[in-house]
């Protein structure tokens, strides 16, 4: 049934002009894990549709709060399902959420350093700058985002919980405004390493700077990331979102690491 609602909005909006769409170009609010996968996500929605949308990139907390106050998005895809639920609760969204996708959450270093942590201890960066920083040898910096308005700062605090490593590592954690700033500072020359978006990771800007490891889905609640029009959306925004729910825009989605809702259990 969804699948047969997204296909007859995304055939409504091919009836309406290109001219038309690009002047209603909406703006979208995007959760910074998709930072890299959007540029290619809206390109290939311009050469099917000739629709334009502008994108905001940013922690989904910090979006619920802007759409809460009346800001302009049309379209909010958040990293997780509890920011689009209490927008759902206050009356600001409308139609019907739809996951688009399920991140991974991985530890990211700088490439070359010959000491990758291996997959069955993803998290041995973290104990080896603890030990480091106990022995007087610096302060080696973990990067994570802020788990006060970020998923996957909720989602890297869930991980070093579950190792017993969040309270010692207070003295070394450097928190991005989004996963993608704490992606920034995990490659940085003072960093150990940091806990970030797969998707970010993959990214090609990244990935000749960057190895990682996968950290277990275990350790932390699923990524499980969804999306919703906000009230008032127009037709171009909409005409996007039945688009995100196509085959060639999860493939897409594919290729920046994140699974397929299909593939996912919920």
């Amino acid at each position: 049934m969804r699948s047969r609602c997204a296909a007859w909005l995304l055939g409504l909006a091919l009836l309406f002009p290109a001219t038309l769409l690009k002047a209603d170009a909406p703006t979208v609010a995007a959760a910074s894990s998709l930072q890299f996968a959007f540029p290619e996500l809206v390109a290939a929605f311009r050469a099917e549709t000739g629709g334009e949308v502008r994108v905001n990139f940013g922690s989904s907390g910090n979006f619920r709060r802007q759409i809460l106050q009346g800001a302009p998005f049309e379209l909010f895809l958040s990293a997780d399902e509890i920011n689009i639920e209490a927008l759902e609760e206050a009356g600001r969204l409308e139609g019907e959420s739809q996951v688009y996708a399920v991140g991974r959450l991985v530890w990211l270093q700088r490439a070359g350093r010959d000491d990758l942590p291996e997959a069955d201890d993803p998290l041995a960066g973290v104990r080896e700058a603890l030990t480091a920083h106990a022995a007087g040898q610096g302060r080696p910096r973990l990067a994570l985002a802020n788990p006060e308005h970020a998923p996957y700062g909720i989602a890297a605090r869930e991980a070093l919980e579950h190792a017993g490593l969040w309270e010692e590592t207070a003295p070394l954690r450097v928190l991005g405004e989004n996963v993608s700033q704490a992606a920034q500072f995990a490659l940085t020359s003072d960093a150990r390493g940091g806990l970030v978006a797969e998707s970010l990771a993959l990214a090609p800007q990244l990935a000749e700077r960057g190895e990682y490891v996968m950290i277990p889905e275990a350790w932390h609640a699923p990524l499980v990331q969804r999306m919703a029009l906000v009230k008032g959306a127009g037709e171009t925004a909409r005409a996007f979102y039945a688009w995100l729910q196509e085959e060639e825009a999860r493939a897409i989605l594919a290729d920046y690491g994140f699974r397929l809702p299909d593939d996912a259990n919920f």
